[in-house]
C-alpha cells in the first residue's frame, strides 16, 4: 500500500516550508494530522474532509493534505475558500501524478510535485478543464527553451529572430540538429583576422553540429556565399582535420593599435592566458596613414622605417622565465597614402609568451611625412590536434571588401539536412543517409552519446520500422535544432509528438506509441475481471471558455521563421482558440494535420475510465485499444460461459442475456491472452441462459473455456456495437505483484478523420524582407546650371541600405572611389568631364550590384560629341554645342 501525506505550513506559497511522506500502511487520518495549536483544515484527493471523518484509514493510491490556515481577517469563511482554491490547483499534480503513474518512483513524483510521464496533461484536465485542450492520450511536451518561448539567458540563434547570427555562445550545449533546417552556426574557436599584402582577412571556424549532414545551402543572410569572391571555405566532416587555417589561435585583449614612439619599447603583453602553450606569435603593423613624403611637385616620394619584435617566456604567474629575444628585425618603405596593414608570424619554442615591439626609426612630424607606426594587434598560436570529434564544421576566411560589412560576417548560415543511421531487421545498422523521418531521430537520442546511451537491446527496433513506414506514408517529418539544454525525455516527447506519437518506458525498454485507427483489442474487461468497486467513468465537461480551434505556431521552412495555421472543425466558430508552438514541424500542411487532431480530441475524448484488475491487466500498453462492458453506464452486458456445444453452436452462460432491445444481437468472449474473440451473431434460444452463435466456423474460430480446469471465457453481450465500448489505455499502473490500475479514455473514430482535407492558405509574410544586397533604382546624374562639370547625383533609396558607393571611370574598366554618403543624393565633380561614367552601389550587409550612368548623356545639357573640346588647355572655359 502506497499513499502520500503532506503537511502545507503556507497555503499561498506551498512550494515552501512543507513535508511530504509516503505512507506505506492503512493509518487513520487523525494519526498522520500534525501537532500544532494553529488551525489547519484537512484535504483527501482534493476533498475536504471533516473531523469526523478523520477515522477514515488511507487507501493504496490516496493523497492526503494538511494545509495551515492564515490569521487575520474578518471575514473566515472567503478565507476558507481562497485557500481550498490554492490548495486544490496545487493537490492536482501529485493527483495527477499518481493515477497516470510517472516513471520515476512514487517518492520522486512526490517530491517534485508532478508527473514526468504524460502527468502535465491529465493536470491540464483536472485544473484547467476548458483553459487547456484536452489530449489525454499525446499529450503536449515540455519544450526546450530553444524552440518555445525565448530564453533570454541564451537565446536562440535559430528560432530567435532577435539572436539570429553567429555568436561564441559559452557553456552551452553544442547543436544537434534533425531532419532539414535552416542555422546561424556558433563558433567553434575564437574568430582572428590577419593581413596579407595589406589585405585584411577574417577567420573564422564555426560549428554546424554534431553528426553528418548534406550542405544545401550557405549564405549570408538570404545571399548565396557563391555571390562572394572574397569568401573560401571548407565543410570539416566528423572525425576531419581543419586544413584552411590554423583554428586554436587568440588574441591578446591589451593590443589595439597603440602607436610606437621612437627608442620606447612598447609593451610587454602577454599573448595567451596562464595554461595555454604556443608555438608561434604574429605580430600586426599597422601605418594608418601609409609611409611617403610629399615633394614639392605634388609627387610622393618612398620613405622607410624599421622596427623590432621581442618575445620572453613567462610562468603561468607572468614572471619571467630567461631573457628576451629578437624574433623580427623588419623594415618597410614605400610611397603611398592608402594605409599599410602587415602581419608578421614567428616560430617559437612552445611556451607561453610576453611581446614587445621597438620603432627603430626616428618619426618625421612635418604634415609632408606620412610615417605614423601603430601595434595594430598580436596573437599566439596554439599547438595541437584541428580535430574536433563527432562534429561538423565549416571553417571560412574572408578577405575584407566593400563587399562585406563587419555586420555581414555575423550573418553567415546553412540549410543543412541531418543523415541518420537507419535500422532494418536484415542488414541491421546503416551508414548514415539524410534523414527526416521522426523514427530515426528516436533511435539517435536513445543511442547517442549526447542522448541516453542505450544499448539496442533497449530500443524496440522493429516498432521504430514500423511508425518509419507510418510516417513515410503520412508525409511526417521532424525538422529540429537542439540548441539549448534538454533533457533526454523531453526531446524524445518533443520528436514523438511531431508524428502524433508518445515514448514510454516498458521493461526496461524505449518504446513509441502512435496515436492510429486500432481495430483489435488487445484486452477485454468486464465486471468479472475487474475488482468489485473500482471502476469509476468521469467526464470533461465542456464550458464556455473549452478551445473551440486549435492555432498552431510552426517554424515554417519557406520563410524560415514562425508562421500560425488555424485547425477548427465544422462548425466552429473559433471563438477561443487554443495556441500550441508544435517543434520539429516545418510544413504547414502537417501542422495543420496536428491541430485537427487536437482539435477533435479535445472535442470528441471527454469520457475516462479507471478500474483495477489482476495479472492480466499486464496485457496492455499505453495506447492500446482494449473493450469495456460494464452494466453501470450500460455498456452492454456480461457473463461467464458455462457450457459449449460446438456441434449446435450453442453457449451456456453464466447471467440470463436480454434481447428486448431488438434487432441483431452479438457476443463475444475472451480469449486466454486476455483479448475478445467475435463479436458473432447471436441468437435467442428457449432458455434465457443460452444462445446460438450462428456464424461462429469450427475451423477458424476460437473454443470457449468452461468447467473447472481453466478460467471460465468471459461474455459480452448487446446490439449491434453496443456490446462493449472501445477505449485507449493511457496508464497501467502496478498496487502491488498482483493487481493493476489501468486508465483509459473512451475512443472516438472521429480524431482519426478530423485531419483529411488540405490546410488553409497561408496569410501574406507580414515581416520585413531581410535585404542582403540591397538595389538601387532611378540613378540620375544633372549638371549644376552654373557649373557643367560639377555633378548633381541622386537616386531612390534602397531598403537595407546603410550608405551608398560612389565610383568614377572613363573606360568602364577603371574605377576610382570619389565618395560615399548615407543619404541618397550626392554632389561631385565630373573628373573625367562628358567621358565620365558613374556608378553607384548600395552597402547593406553586402554590397548591392553597381549601377551605371553616362554623365555625358544624362548630365541635362547638350554636350559636343568630341569630348576633347570640352575643356581648352587651362581648363576653365566649357565648349558648348
Amino acid at each position: 500500500m502506497r499513499a502520500l501525506c503532506l503537511t502545507l505550513r503556507d497555503p499561498f506559497n506551498p512550494l515552501q516550508h512543507r513535508e511530504v511522506r509516503e505512507v506505506r500502511r492503512r493509518a487513520r487520518i487523525r494519526a498522520l494530522a500534525p501537532r500544532t495549536r494553529q488551525p489547519f483544515i484537512c484535504v483527501l484527493n482534493s476533498r475536504p474532509v471533516m473531523r469526523a471523518e478523520w477515522g477514515r484509514r488511507l487507501r493504496d493510491g490516496d493523497t492526503l493534505a494538511f494545509v495551515t490556515l492564515p490569521q487575520g481577517g474578518d471575514d473566515g469563511s472567503q478565507v476558507l475558500s481562497v485557500v481550498l482554491m490554492v490548495v486544490v490547483s496545487y493537490f492536482a499534480p501529485y493527483l495527477s501524478g499518481y493515477m497516470q503513474g510517472a516513471t520515476g518512483t512514487f517518492a520522486q513524483v512526490a517530491a517534485a510535485g508532478t508527473a514526468t510521464l504524460g502527468g502535465s496533461l491529465l493536470t491540464a484536465g483536472i485544473t484547467m478543464v476548458g483553459a487547456m485542450m484536452v489530449n489525454a492520450l499525446i499529450p503536449p511536451p515540455k519544450q526546450p527553451a530553444s524552440m518555445a518561448a525565448a530564453d533570454m539567458t541564451a537565446a536562440s540563434p535559430t528560432y530567435s529572430l532577435s539572436a539570429q547570427g553567429n555568436s561564441a555562445r559559452l557553456g552551452q550545449p553544442i547543436p544537434v540538429i534533425y531532419g532539414r533546417h535552416i542555422i546561424y552556426p556558433d563558433f567553434a574557436a575564437q574568430p582572428y583576422t590577419e593581413f596579407s599584402g595589406n589585405e585584411q582577412y577574417l577567420y573564422q571556424l564555426m560549428v554546424i553540429g554534431q553528426g553528418y549532414y548534406d550542405i544545401e545551402a550557405i549564405r549570408i543572410e538570404d545571399t548565396p556565399i557563391s555571390s562572394f569572391d572574397e569568401i573560401t571555405y571548407e565543410i570539416v566532416q566528423p572525425g576531419e582535420s581543419v586544413t584552411l587555417f590554423p583554428s586554436n589561435v587568440v588574441n591578446s585583449v591589451e593590443v589595439s593599435g597603440q602607436e610606437m614612439e621612437y627608442g620606447v619599447a612598447l609593451g610587454p603583453f602577454v599573448a595567451s592566458a596562464e595554461g595555454t602553450t604556443a608555438n608561434e606569435l604574429a605580430f600586426d603593423i599597422v601605418l594608418p596613414r601609409g609611409l611617403y613624403y610629399a615633394n614639392d611637385s605634388g609627387g610622393l616620394e618612398t620613405r622607410a622605417l624599421a622596427f623590432r619584435c621581442e618575445v620572453q617566456q613567462v610562468d603561468d604567474y607572468g614572471a619571467p622565465i630567461g631573457s628576451w629575444i629578437i624574433v623580427g628585425a623588419e623594415s618597410i618603405s614605400a610611397a603611398t597614402t592608402t594605409p599599410i596593414r602587415r602581419t608578421y608570424r614567428y616560430g617559437v619554442y612552445p611556451g607561453r609568451y610576453q611581446c614587445r615591439v621597438t620603432r627603430l626609426t626616428a618619426k618625421v612630424s612635418d604634415t609632408r611625412t606620412g610615417n605614423d607606426l601603430a601595434w595594430g594587434g598580436l596573437r599566439a598560436y596554439l599547438p595541437g590536434s584541428q580535430q574536433y570529434g563527432d562534429i561538423t564544421l565549416i571553417a571560412m576566411r574572408m578577405r575584407a571588401t566593400n563587399n562585406l560589412s563587419s555586420q555581414a560576417s555575423r550573418k553567415i548560415n546553412l540549410i543543412v539536412q541531418r543523415k541518420l543511421q537507419v535500422w532494418d531487421v536484415v542488414g541491421g545498422w546503416s551508414s548514415p543517409v539524410p534523414m527526416r523521418n521522426p523514427a530515426w531521430a528516436l533511435a539517435d537520442i536513445a543511442r547517442a552519446a549526447y542522448g541516453a546511451e542505450l544499448a539496442d537491446a533497449r530500443i524496440n527496433l522493429p516498432g521504430l520500422v514500423e511508425l518509419a513506414t507510418a510516417w513515410d506514408s503520412r508525409g511526417d517529418r521532424f525538422d529540429g535544432v537542439f540548441d539549448s539544454q534538454s533533457t533526454v525525455w523531453e526531446s524524445l516527447q518533443n520528436v514523438a509528438r511531431a508524428g502524433r506519437a508518445h515514448p514510454f518506458l516498458q521493461g526496461g525498454v524505449l518504446h513509441a506509441f502512435r496515436d492510429a485507427p486500432a481495430s483489435l483489442p488487445v484486452g477485454m474487461f468486464t465486471p468479472r475481471n475487474m475488482v468489485k468497486g473500482s471502476f469509476k467513468l468521469t467526464y470533461k465537461m465542456p464550458s464556455e471558455e473549452m478551445a473551440d480551434a486549435v492555432d498552431i505556431e510552426y517554424f515554417d521552412e519557406v520563410v524560415w521563421g514562425w508562421r500560425t495555421v488555424r485547425a477548427k472543425l465544422a462548425g466552429s466558430t473559433a471563438s477561443t482558440p487554443y495556441k500550441f508552438r508544435l517543434v520539429g514541424v516545418t510544413s504547414r500542411e502537417q501542422a495543420w494535420r496536428e491541430g485537427m487532431y487536437m482539435a477533435a480530441c479535445n472535442k470528441y475524448r471527454r469520457r475516462f475510465t479507471s478500474h483495477a484488475t489482476e495479472m492480466e491487466g499486464f496485457i496492455p500498453s499505453l495506447g492500446d485499444l482494449v473493450t469495456l462492458t460494464h452494466d453501470m453506464p450500460r455498456w452492454g452486458q456480461f457473463a461467464e460461459v458455462t457450457g459449449w456445444d460446438a456441434g449446435a453452436r450453442l453457449l451456456g452462460v453464466s447471467e440470463p442475456l436480454d434481447f428486448s432491445a431488438g434487432g441483431t444481437h452479438y457476443l463475444a468472449f475472451r480469449q486466454r491472452d486476455g483479448s475478445p474473440a467475435g463479436p458473432w451473431t447471436a441468437t435467442a434460444t428457449a432458455d434465457p441462459y443460452a444462445v446460438t452463435l450462428t456464424d461462429w466456423d469450427a475451423y477458424t474460430d476460437p473454443t470457449p473455456d468452461f468447467g473447472q480446469g481453466r478460467e471460465r471465457s468471459h461474455v459480452a453481450f448487446g446490439p449491434a456495437n453496443t456490446q462493449w465500448i472501445r477505449a485507449r489505455v493511457l496508464t497501467v499502473r502496478p498496487s502491488s505483484m498482483t493487481n493493476v490500475n489501468i486508465d483509459c479514455v473512451i475512443e472516438s473514430d472521429a480524431v482519426h478523420t478530423a485531419d483529411t482535407g488540405t490546410a488553409p492558405g497561408a496569410d501574406a509574410w507580414q515581416l520585413p524582407s531581410k535585404f542582403t544586397a540591397p538595389r538601387i533604382l532611378g540613378l540620375t546624374a544633372k549638371s549644376m546650371p552654373d557649373a557643367v562639370d560639377r555633378m548633381v547625383l541622386s537616386w531612390q533609396p534602397a531598403a537595407g541600405a546603410e550608405r551608398y558607393l560612389i565610383e568614377q571611370s572613363s573606360d568602364g574598366v577603371n574605377w576610382t572611389r570619389t565618395g560615399d554618403t548615407s543619404a541618397n543624393s550626392y554632389t561631385a565633380i565630373a573628373i573625367y568631364g562628358a567621358a565620365t561614367i558613374i556608378r553607384v552601389a548600395a552597402q547593406g550587409l553586402t554590397r548591392g550590384p553597381w549601377v551605371e550612368v553616362a554623365y555625358g548623356q544624362a548630365a541635362g545639357y547638350m554636350w559636343s560629341a568630341d569630348a576633347n573640346l570640352m575643356w581648352n588647355a587651362d581648363d576653365t572655359t566649357q565648349m558648348w554645342s
